[in-house]
């Protein structure tokens, strides 16, 4: 195979270049683990069952694992690929291919959304933090009570409190490196996750009354299907999987060439849909037993998490112990997820800024610093300041998950149909891959991916202005 340009020995001034020191995996595991880690994170846990339990439970979960293995899998496969092509972050990735105006473009979109998203994403870490240390207190009753959390969100002095733990906790991991720090704490952080997670839905599914929501999340119901059931599917399964974060790119510059990458994509794909199911039997069966088969009770986002199910343990009877399991579970999903966030962000700016590993650590913690504390004092003390009508917190989470986004993952697919070509990405594919879903590859990235990611686009926007309802 034709060695790509970055492959080659070099020589500068009759020198040779050093020695590529860029990081890497020991091997397939701690790379699925690792980018396992990456996609379970907050959108598996509060937005997948509501999702669920509005649009169609069964007939949701049966649509949502068909767009899994398909457009999913083309999506994880075209970065990871890319990323292992190249051994480069996102702008490099896509600049090894050319210095046209598009191609510098759709490296840096992809580079830029992690930067932006891990700063706020760290604030809801720090909630999360919050309530498992007042769950460790045994507060369950006064996490229960009405009006609690808007009280604490509204309390910038203690939000950005628990943003800084949690940023520092990050920050801890990202400064060991890729295999002592992101593949170590992964190693030991997904196994765990999984097991508070099924001890989490087996106490869910036993409650009275659960039985019914049980049925109504496994069993497909056509005259459940619709529309909206498939978009909604499509842009969850679009956010959970890390695509167009840059993060596959970056993990898939870490990984050898003998590493199997159809087989790594298999196992992501087995891990997140594996996670998105015990989310929806965690939730989806208490909240129904609780309300009485009531799906209004089952709200979006942050109400689900931190208003509705303290609620739901606080009426088990056993709240303080559910808590704590549950909270330590999404902690883990909350830190694994921004570790991925800050990995590729720190990458990129090694590779394009040519720094040691620390300063481009402290320069993401100015970046995190200015964004977070907006984003942290959103709902307290900046409440008057809106951008497009929306907190700081809610307007960064519009513009890279509903904008750049989708755009970034056009960008991808436009890269691979229109510069790189089919030819390259099988060849790379097939140095260690079976690659048994070649023909679907080639079809849905050619024609279906980039109209599912314009639905995604449209849809998004749509909803956020408040022109559909999602």
């Amino acid at each position: 195979m034709e060695e790509l340009p970055m492959e080659k020995v070099s020589k500068k001034k009759g020198k040779e270049e050093k020695p590529d020191v860029r990081g890497k995996f020991s091997g397939r595991i701690g790379y699925v683990l690792a980018v396992a880690g990456s996609a379970v994170g907050l959108g598996n846990i509060w937005r997948f069952p509501y999702l669920a339990a509005k649009y169609g439970g069964g007939m949701f979960l049966l649509v949502y694992l068909i767009l899994m293995l398909t457009f999913g899998y083309v999506m994880i496969m075209s970065e990871t690929t890319l990323g292992r092509m190249t051994k480069k972050s996102p702008v490099g990735a896509f600049g090894t291919f050319g210095k046209k105006k598009f191609l510098k473009f759709g490296g840096w979109i992809n580079a830029v959304i992690p930067m932006l998203i891990v700063p706020y994403y760290s604030v809801i870490g720090g909630w999360v933090l919050k309530y498992l240390f007042e769950y460790l207190r045994g507060n369950s009753e006064t996490l229960a009570k009405d009006g609690y959390f808007t009280e604490f969100i509204t309390s910038s002095g203690k939000v950005e409190f628990w943003f800084f733990v949690f940023a520092v906790l990050v920050f801890a991991v990202i400064l060991a490196g890729v295999k002592n720090g992101v593949e170590r704490v992964s190693r030991v952080m997904m196994p765990m996750m999984i097991v508070l997670a099924v001890v989490v839905a087996v106490y869910s599914v036993t409650r009275p009354g659960a039985v019914e929501g049980i049925k109504y999340f496994l069993i497909p119901n056509l005259e459940h299907f619709s529309m909206m059931t498939v978009v909604a599917a499509m842009g969850q399964m679009f956010y959970s999987l890390s695509i167009a974060m840059g993060i596959l790119y970056t993990y898939g510059s870490y990984i050898g060439k003998e590493v199997d990458i159809e087989k790594s994509t298999t196992q992501v794909e087995v891990f997140d849909t594996g996670v998105a199911l015990l989310a929806g039997l965690m939730i989806i069966p208490s909240v129904f037993a609780f309300s009485g088969g009531d799906m209004e009770t089952l709200q979006a986002g942050p109400s689900l998490t931190f208003i509705t199910l303290p609620k739901v343990f606080s009426s088990m009877g056993v709240g303080t112990v559910v808590g704590i399991v549950f909270f330590l579970m999404f902690l883990f999903a909350a830190l694994t997820s921004a570790i991925s966030l800050l990995e590729t962000s720190v990458s990129t700016l090694e590779d394009e800024l040519h720094w040691k590993r620390w300063k481009c650590c402290l320069l993401m913690a100015g970046v995190m610093l200015v964004i977070g504390t907006a984003s942290s004092m959103g709902y307290g003390v900046w409440d008057s300041v809106r951008i497009l009508g929306m907190q700081f917190l809610d307007f960064f989470d519009f513009l890279t998950n509903s904008v750049m986004m989708p755009i970034a993952a056009l960008a991808t697919c436009l890269l691979i149909v229109r510069v790189v070509g089919f030819e390259k990405m099988d060849k790379e594919i097939e140095l260690s891959s079976a690659f048994k879903r070649k023909k679907l590859y080639h079809f849905f990235l050619k024609y279906l991916a980039p109209l599912c990611i314009l639905v995604i686009l449209i849809s998004s926007i749509a909803n956020v202005f408040g022109w559909i309802s999602m």
